[in-house]
């Protein structure tokens, strides 16, 4: 039997007040999902479970087209599990993906920040890429400190979501939220494809930075 990775995807389908739809980034699940797929059997949970919005439906991406097409992922997809089903001792890390969705369910839910730290604490890896790092800013470890506290990170900048048009949308800055927090930030130019990994913890800067934080985790997996 495989063992396990679980993936989180945002619940959230609304961008703000903006009257524009959002979501899981696509890319941000089927990137990492491509290079971990084959070694690990991979969960999905969401915040509300069940079939969580899609934004960065791009399917002239290949990666895209091929787990979209696919029924079994599909199925997958629309049965997420909400954290109350989730038992973090079965995994061997937990994936946040990002899209703008995640910076409105993911940072104060608290199962899942519990789901997360146990899985950490037992020895396992915490990623996340894009805006999935919303989900890390509220991960305690044992003595009450902030995971994210005192590691280099990398997120969607505060200079992309400017150029990005989106600061206004957002109920805060991912960058600055997690700097607050005690995190290094580690970002590159905007749009770069970058990861930081700092011991059992790495994050990806952008979508762009999806496929490589699926090979960055793998490599640490299998180390």
């Amino acid at each position: 039997m495989k063992e396990k990775i679980l993936f989180v995807v945002t619940s959230h389908g609304e961008l703000g007040d903006s009257g524009r739809k959002t979501g899981y980034f696509l890319s941000e699940v089927t990137h990492p999902w491509s290079v971990l797929g084959d070694k690990y059997d991979i969960d999905v949970v969401s915040p509300k479970g069940g079939r969580p919005p899609v934004d960065g439906f791009d399917l002239d991406d290949p990666i895209n087209r091929k787990f979209w097409d696919n029924p079994e992922w599909q199925d997958k997809m629309s049965s997420t599990m909400t954290p109350d089903d989730v038992n973090p001792d079965e995994y061997k890390a937990i994936f946040y993906a990002g899209g703008h969705g995640a910076m409105f369910d993911f940072p104060d839910n608290k199962k899942l920040a519990e789901i997360a730290a146990t899985i950490y604490n037992n020895g396992g890896f915490v990623a996340a890429v894009c805006h999935g790092p919303a989900g890390l800013i509220n991960i305690l470890l044992p003595d009450g400190t902030n995971l994210i506290k005192g590691r280099n990170f990398d997120c969607f900048t505060n200079a992309e979501e400017e150029a990005n048009g989106t600061v206004k949308y957002m109920p805060f800055l991912l960058q600055s939220a997690l700097q607050e927090k005690g995190g290094i930030f580690q970002g590159a130019a905007p749009w770069s494809d970058h990861v930081v990994a700092d011991g059992r913890l790495i994050t990806g800067q952008n979508p762009m930075s999806a496929l490589s934080l699926g090979k960055t985790l793998l490599q640490a997996l299998d180390r």
